[in-house]
């Protein structure tokens, strides 16, 4: 990159970058080591009137699932490049209105996989063992040395609701344990191993001896499970939920338990959760003693941080160095390489007819070659890349482009 060229494209050192809610240090050793060094980490979340303030300047912001990215943050987040939110999921930020603001949102959808799937294992265990009510009494001078209700995993029945990453990998381990693994989706998943797929929920929860649920949050699986799903669960059955805190219910789960009709449940995550490991947490189901409750740790493993903060910190340097939205969640996907002979522009616009064609009239006019040029689109927007057969700057050119009707972005890279 030349000086000429440098001048009138954003240099890194003037890229700011926040790291929120305690990420792992992986994230801004890897910004560092591509010449970010514009990098704040805290260890806190925020979210309204507090998280606007925080995000006026910044250009790349990194969260977990504490921080909620509504769209009214977004209309007030007027130099935000791109999102990167370092967890599987991505429904604590407004997708639809990050696409429309043109920021690409990323994610992390493999890394903690493994992590997650042996807490399910671990907990199938200790659920079936009837571990938590031994633990609870010896934590309280009681031995209850008896095998009442308590099981091996071997050849029990595991359902399991949702079959994808997680639930695969799940899937996978329980058959190694000698499990009878059914799966329910609602996408034609292919089976792995000796996988069986249910024809519908109420089928896997009637022959399930456990049920373990790896769904979305999203308006068809809020409250998912609920007292007419556990009254079709087996008697002595008993229930996971490492997903979302919407999809059960936990008043009908209560409610169940009581009855008597599970023998236990493992529950990570809730409707409300603290903010921080400063904060208060009460739940319903605090006074039953074969209930594991732990706080939201499914992927709270060190190896998947690690892993989490080096793949969506590459995904933002990518974008942020090339403009590459390989692994985006709401935007189009567009693979690029470096092409540091050329001057290259980005063009985020909304998807209406001309805009390509005045796009390349900019350029023309110019005298300018158009060396390559990349573009794809979706239903609400377009995304063009141009690379320019010169190194020289042409004056006024990302002013024009601004004015362009439709456009929502536009940057020079160099």
């Amino acid at each position: 990159m030349n000086n000429q060229t440098k001048s009138h494209s954003l240099s890194k050192e003037k890229i700011k970058i926040l790291l929120l809610e305690n990420l792992h240090d992986n994230a801004l050793s890897y910004f560092e080591s591509n010449d970010y060094p514009n990098v704040e980490c805290l260890k806190d979340s925020f979210n309204g009137k507090e998280l606007i303030e925080k995000i006026q300047d910044v250009h790349l912001l990194g969260i977990r699932s504490k921080t909620q990215i509504t769209s009214e943050i977004l209309e007030n987040a007027h130099k935000l490049i791109a999102i990167g939110c370092y967890s599987i999921g991505t429904n604590q930020v407004d997708l639809q209105a990050a696409k429309l603001k043109g920021i690409p949102v990323f994610n992390a959808p493999f890394s903690n996989t493994r992590s997650v799937a042996e807490l399910v294992i671990s907990e199938c265990i200790f659920l079936i063992r009837g571990i938590p009510e031994k633990n609870y009494y010896a934590h309280n001078g009681k031995w209850f040395k008896e095998a009442t209700n308590s099981f091996e995993v071997r050849g029990k029945n595991i359902g399991i609701i949702g079959y994808g990453h997680i639930g695969s990998q799940v899937s996978i381990l329980a058959e190694n344990l000698g499990m009878n693994v059914f799966y329910y989706d609602i996408e034609k998943k292919l089976n792995l191993g000796n996988a069986k797929c249910c024809g519908s929920l109420e089928e896997l929860l009637r022959i399930a001896d456990i049920v373990t649920l790896h769904v979305p949050e999203n308006e068809t699986t809020i409250n998912m499970i609920t007292k007419q799903q556990l009254e079709m669960m087996k008697k002595g059955s008993y229930l996971i939920n490492i997903s979302r805190g919407s999809v059960v219910n936990l008043e009908d789960l209560a409610a169940t338990l009581e009855e008597k009709h599970l023998y236990g449940a493992a529950i990570d995550v809730y409707p409300e959760e603290p903010a921080s490991n400063n904060g208060s947490f009460t739940c319903l189901l605090q006074k039953f003693q074969n209930v594991i409750l732990t706080p939201h740790i499914g992927g709270s493993t060190l190896e998947a941080q690690a892993n989490i903060a080096l793949e969506v910190s590459e995904k933002l340097v990518k974008y942020c160095d090339v403009g590459s939205t390989i692994g985006a969640t709401n935007f189009v996907e567009v693979a690029l390489i470096p092409n540091d002979t050329k001057q290259r522009y980005l063009h985020i616009h909304k998807n209406m007819p001309g805009v390509l064609n005045k796009i390349t009239k900019v350029f023309i006019e110019r005298n300018l070659n158009i060396a390559s040029q990349f573009l794809q689109t979706d239903p609400f927007i377009g995304y063009v890349i141009i690379d320019v057969d010169s190194k020289e700057y042409v004056k006024d050119i990302m002013t024009e482009l601004k004015s362009i009707p439709g456009t929502i972005k536009t940057r020079m890279l160099y």
